[in-house]
Protein backbone atom coordinates (compact mmCIF):
# COMPACT_ATOMS: atom_id res chain seq x y z
CA UNK A 1 0.00 0.00 0.00
CA UNK A 2 1.63 3.74 -1.23
CA UNK A 3 0.34 6.31 0.95
CA UNK A 4 1.54 9.56 0.07
CA UNK A 5 0.18 13.32 -0.28
CA UNK A 6 -0.56 14.53 -3.77
CA UNK A 7 2.56 15.30 -5.92
CA UNK A 8 5.41 13.86 -3.40
CA UNK A 9 6.28 10.89 -5.71
CA UNK A 10 3.25 8.57 -5.63
CA UNK A 11 3.55 7.56 -9.28
CA UNK A 12 7.02 7.25 -8.97
CA UNK A 13 6.75 4.65 -6.26
CA UNK A 14 4.10 2.93 -7.88
CA UNK A 15 6.03 2.23 -10.73
CA UNK A 16 9.42 1.57 -8.48
CA UNK A 17 7.39 -1.31 -6.94
CA UNK A 18 5.99 -2.61 -10.12
CA UNK A 19 9.26 -3.01 -11.62
CA UNK A 20 10.03 -4.43 -8.57
CA UNK A 21 7.15 -6.93 -8.67
CA UNK A 22 7.70 -7.76 -11.89
CA UNK A 23 11.19 -7.86 -12.15
CA UNK A 24 10.93 -6.23 -15.91
CA UNK A 25 10.51 -2.46 -17.77
CA UNK A 26 7.87 -3.99 -19.84
CA UNK A 27 5.33 -4.10 -17.41
CA UNK A 28 1.75 -6.05 -18.21
CA UNK A 29 -0.62 -3.34 -18.15
CA UNK A 30 -0.78 0.39 -17.74
CA UNK A 31 0.44 1.49 -14.50
CA UNK A 32 -2.65 2.51 -12.75
CA UNK A 33 -4.72 -0.48 -13.80
CA UNK A 34 -1.70 -2.62 -12.36
CA UNK A 35 -1.39 -0.57 -9.26
CA UNK A 36 -5.07 0.93 -8.96
CA UNK A 37 -5.96 4.29 -6.54
CA UNK A 38 -8.05 2.62 -4.37
CA UNK A 39 -9.88 5.94 -2.49
CA UNK A 40 -10.80 7.48 -6.14
CA UNK A 41 -14.04 8.85 -6.39
CA UNK A 42 -14.40 8.22 -10.04
CA UNK A 43 -13.67 3.96 -10.22
CA UNK A 44 -17.06 2.34 -8.96
CA UNK A 45 -16.29 0.10 -6.08
CA UNK A 46 -17.25 -2.53 -7.43
CA UNK A 47 -14.90 -2.63 -10.39
CA UNK A 48 -11.99 -1.42 -8.41
CA UNK A 49 -12.99 -4.90 -6.19
CA UNK A 50 -13.00 -7.16 -9.35
CA UNK A 51 -9.87 -5.72 -10.93
CA UNK A 52 -8.33 -6.27 -7.83
CA UNK A 53 -9.48 -10.03 -7.32
CA UNK A 54 -8.47 -10.62 -10.92
CA UNK A 55 -4.61 -9.75 -10.12
CA UNK A 56 -2.62 -12.66 -9.56
CA UNK A 57 0.68 -10.41 -8.84
CA UNK A 58 1.85 -9.33 -5.39
CA UNK A 59 -1.11 -6.78 -5.25
CA UNK A 60 0.53 -2.66 -5.45
CA UNK A 61 -2.03 -0.15 -3.94
CA UNK A 62 -2.16 3.83 -4.21
CA UNK A 63 -3.83 5.85 -1.96
CA UNK A 64 -3.59 9.68 -0.59
CA UNK A 65 -5.29 8.62 2.93
CA UNK A 66 -3.12 8.30 5.92
CA UNK A 67 -2.21 5.34 7.48
CA UNK A 68 -4.53 6.18 10.74
CA UNK A 69 -7.35 6.50 8.30
CA UNK A 70 -6.65 2.97 6.54
CA UNK A 71 -7.37 -0.56 8.21
CA UNK A 72 -3.66 -1.24 8.99
CA UNK A 73 -2.66 -5.60 8.37
CA UNK A 74 -0.20 -7.29 9.99
CA UNK A 75 0.57 -8.41 6.25
CA UNK A 76 0.43 -5.88 4.61
CA UNK A 77 3.59 -2.97 3.75
CA UNK A 78 2.53 0.23 4.03
CA UNK A 79 5.04 2.74 1.70
CA UNK A 80 4.76 6.33 2.89
CA UNK A 81 6.73 8.97 0.66
CA UNK A 82 7.57 12.17 1.62
CA UNK A 83 8.48 15.17 -0.56
CA UNK A 84 9.42 19.19 1.20
CA UNK A 85 6.41 20.35 1.46
CA UNK A 86 6.84 23.35 -1.00
CA UNK A 87 8.09 21.65 -3.39
CA UNK A 88 4.97 18.88 -3.76
CA UNK A 89 2.33 22.26 -3.49
CA UNK A 90 4.37 23.99 -6.21
CA UNK A 91 3.90 20.69 -8.27
CA UNK A 92 0.29 20.69 -6.97
CA UNK A 93 -0.89 23.99 -8.65
CA UNK A 94 0.76 23.21 -11.64
CA UNK A 95 -1.38 19.96 -11.61
CA UNK A 96 -4.15 22.19 -11.01
CA UNK A 97 -4.18 23.68 -14.57
CA UNK A 98 -4.22 20.31 -16.26
CA UNK A 99 -7.40 18.81 -15.10
CA UNK A 100 -10.40 18.46 -17.39
CA UNK A 101 -12.61 19.91 -14.60
CA UNK A 102 -15.81 18.82 -16.86
CA UNK A 103 -15.20 15.65 -17.28
CA UNK A 104 -14.09 15.08 -13.46
CA UNK A 105 -17.54 16.52 -12.89
CA UNK A 106 -18.81 13.71 -14.89
CA UNK A 107 -17.31 10.79 -13.31
CA UNK A 108 -17.65 12.16 -9.84
CA UNK A 109 -21.15 13.10 -10.71
CA UNK A 110 -20.56 16.92 -9.38
CA UNK A 111 -22.78 19.57 -10.23
CA UNK A 112 -21.89 22.65 -13.48
CA UNK A 113 -20.70 25.55 -10.57
CA UNK A 114 -23.27 28.25 -10.96
CA UNK A 115 -20.27 30.61 -12.10
CA UNK A 116 -16.84 30.61 -13.66
CA UNK A 117 -14.19 29.76 -11.14
CA UNK A 118 -11.95 32.95 -10.12
CA UNK A 119 -8.95 33.46 -12.08
CA UNK A 120 -5.97 31.62 -10.08
CA UNK A 121 -3.82 33.60 -8.18
CA UNK A 122 0.00 33.97 -9.14
CA UNK A 123 2.57 30.99 -8.09
CA UNK A 124 4.24 33.29 -5.69
CA UNK A 125 1.01 34.62 -3.97
CA UNK A 126 -1.11 31.22 -3.76
CA UNK A 127 1.79 29.44 -2.17
CA UNK A 128 2.21 31.99 0.57
CA UNK A 129 -1.77 31.72 1.22
CA UNK A 130 -1.21 27.82 0.81
CA UNK A 131 1.55 28.25 3.78
CA UNK A 132 -0.76 30.52 6.33
CA UNK A 133 -4.22 28.61 5.36
CA UNK A 134 -5.98 27.84 8.60
CA UNK A 135 -8.34 24.48 7.90
CA UNK A 136 -9.03 20.77 9.40
CA UNK A 137 -6.37 18.45 7.94
CA UNK A 138 -8.52 16.14 8.28
CA UNK A 139 -10.53 17.43 5.70
CA UNK A 140 -7.81 19.36 3.73
CA UNK A 141 -5.13 16.75 3.36
CA UNK A 142 -3.48 18.92 0.57
CA UNK A 143 -3.38 21.55 3.15
CA UNK A 144 -0.06 22.36 4.13
CA UNK A 145 -1.84 20.91 7.79
CA UNK A 146 -2.87 18.17 6.17
CA UNK A 147 0.18 17.52 4.25
CA UNK A 148 2.06 17.32 7.87
CA UNK A 149 -0.93 15.44 9.60
CA UNK A 150 -0.46 13.05 7.09
CA UNK A 151 3.45 12.46 7.41
CA UNK A 152 3.41 13.01 11.52
CA UNK A 153 1.39 10.25 11.79
CA UNK A 154 3.37 8.18 9.33
CA UNK A 155 6.54 9.52 11.05
CA UNK A 156 5.31 8.15 14.39
CA UNK A 157 4.71 4.76 13.06
CA UNK A 158 8.16 4.59 11.33
CA UNK A 159 9.55 1.90 13.66
CA UNK A 160 6.93 -0.82 12.64
CA UNK A 161 8.30 -3.80 10.74
CA UNK A 162 5.66 -3.23 7.70
CA UNK A 163 6.01 0.84 7.47
CA UNK A 164 8.77 2.62 5.91
CA UNK A 165 9.01 6.14 5.27
CA UNK A 166 10.71 7.12 1.56
CA UNK A 167 12.38 10.73 0.71
CA UNK A 168 11.86 12.01 -2.42
CA UNK A 169 15.01 13.47 -2.56
CA UNK A 170 16.67 10.23 -1.61
CA UNK A 171 15.22 8.30 -4.78
CA UNK A 172 16.42 12.08 -6.88
CA UNK A 173 20.10 11.29 -5.85
CA UNK A 174 20.25 7.49 -5.25
CA UNK A 175 17.52 5.88 -7.11
CA UNK A 176 19.27 2.31 -7.14
CA UNK A 177 20.27 2.55 -3.34
CA UNK A 178 16.69 3.40 -2.66
CA UNK A 179 15.27 0.41 -4.88
CA UNK A 180 17.24 -1.80 -3.61
CA UNK A 181 16.74 -1.25 0.02
CA UNK A 182 12.76 -1.48 -1.46
CA UNK A 183 13.73 -4.94 -2.52
CA UNK A 184 15.07 -6.27 0.61
CA UNK A 185 12.54 -4.24 3.16
CA UNK A 186 9.76 -5.88 0.39
CA UNK A 187 11.58 -9.67 0.91
CA UNK A 188 11.93 -9.22 -3.46
CA UNK A 189 14.56 -11.08 -4.69
CA UNK A 190 15.74 -9.35 -8.34
CA UNK A 191 18.53 -10.97 -10.52
CA UNK A 192 21.60 -8.66 -10.61
CA UNK A 193 21.51 -8.56 -14.28
CA UNK A 194 17.89 -7.33 -14.40
CA UNK A 195 18.71 -4.21 -11.95
CA UNK A 196 20.22 -1.64 -14.45
CA UNK A 197 16.99 -2.24 -17.18
CA UNK A 198 14.81 -1.40 -13.74
CA UNK A 199 16.80 1.24 -12.64
CA UNK A 200 16.87 3.01 -16.36
CA UNK A 201 13.05 2.46 -16.34
CA UNK A 202 12.48 4.33 -12.88
CA UNK A 203 13.91 7.62 -14.17
CA UNK A 204 12.12 10.87 -14.71
CA UNK A 205 12.86 10.60 -17.74
CA UNK A 206 12.41 7.41 -18.91
CA UNK A 207 8.79 7.32 -17.35
CA UNK A 208 7.92 11.08 -19.18
CA UNK A 209 8.83 9.35 -21.99
CA UNK A 210 5.88 6.47 -21.04
CA UNK A 211 3.23 9.01 -19.95
CA UNK A 212 0.66 7.90 -21.68
CA UNK A 213 1.07 4.40 -20.51
CA UNK A 214 2.45 5.83 -16.52
CA UNK A 215 0.38 8.89 -16.02
CA UNK A 216 -2.86 8.33 -13.54
CA UNK A 217 -4.97 9.19 -16.01
CA UNK A 218 -7.37 5.95 -16.54
CA UNK A 219 -10.78 7.91 -16.84
CA UNK A 220 -9.35 11.21 -19.27
CA UNK A 221 -9.13 13.51 -16.18
CA UNK A 222 -5.81 15.19 -17.75
CA UNK A 223 -5.73 17.50 -19.85
CA UNK A 224 -2.13 16.07 -21.10
CA UNK A 225 -0.37 13.45 -19.71
CA UNK A 226 2.94 14.27 -20.33
CA UNK A 227 2.52 17.37 -18.28
CA UNK A 228 2.14 15.14 -15.10
CA UNK A 229 5.72 14.60 -15.63
CA UNK A 230 6.82 18.99 -15.40
CA UNK A 231 9.94 18.80 -13.77
CA UNK A 232 10.95 15.89 -11.18
CA UNK A 233 13.57 17.65 -9.35
CA UNK A 234 13.99 19.58 -5.90
CA UNK A 235 13.97 23.27 -4.83
CA UNK A 236 10.81 24.90 -6.74
CA UNK A 237 9.15 25.97 -3.80
CA UNK A 238 12.32 27.84 -2.35
CA UNK A 239 12.52 29.48 -5.87
CA UNK A 240 9.11 31.48 -5.68
CA UNK A 241 9.92 32.95 -2.20
CA UNK A 242 12.10 34.99 -0.60
CA UNK A 243 14.10 33.84 2.28
CA UNK A 244 11.91 35.93 4.94
CA UNK A 245 8.73 34.36 3.74
CA UNK A 246 11.09 30.74 4.01
CA UNK A 247 11.40 31.67 7.62
CA UNK A 248 7.66 32.52 7.76
CA UNK A 249 6.92 28.98 6.30
CA UNK A 250 9.24 27.24 8.58
CA UNK A 251 7.67 28.98 11.95
CA UNK A 252 4.48 27.52 10.73
CA UNK A 253 5.67 23.62 10.47
CA UNK A 254 7.38 24.64 13.60
CA UNK A 255 4.04 24.69 15.40
CA UNK A 256 2.54 21.62 13.15
CA UNK A 257 4.83 18.49 12.96
CA UNK A 258 7.63 17.79 15.43
CA UNK A 259 11.22 18.90 14.64
CA UNK A 260 12.57 15.81 14.27
CA UNK A 261 10.86 14.80 10.99
CA UNK A 262 11.28 18.64 9.74
CA UNK A 263 14.85 18.12 10.26
CA UNK A 264 14.62 14.85 8.34
CA UNK A 265 11.92 16.22 6.00
CA UNK A 266 13.89 19.69 4.77
CA UNK A 267 16.23 18.87 2.82
CA UNK A 268 18.77 21.46 0.89
CA UNK A 269 18.20 20.58 -3.10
Amino acid sequence: MISTRSKSGTTWMQMICALLVFRTPDLPAPLAEISPWVDMLAVPTDVLRASLEAQQNRRILKTHTPLDGLPLDPDVSYVVVARHPLDSAVSLYHQGQNIDRARLRELTGASEPDRPPAPRAALDDWLLEWVDEQVDPRQELDSLPGVLWHLADAWARRDEANVVLVHYDDLRTDLEGEMRHLARWLDITVPEHVWPALVSAAGFGAMRQRAVELAPDTNGVLLDPSAFFRRGSSGAGREVITAAEYDRYLARVARLAPSDLLVWLHRDP
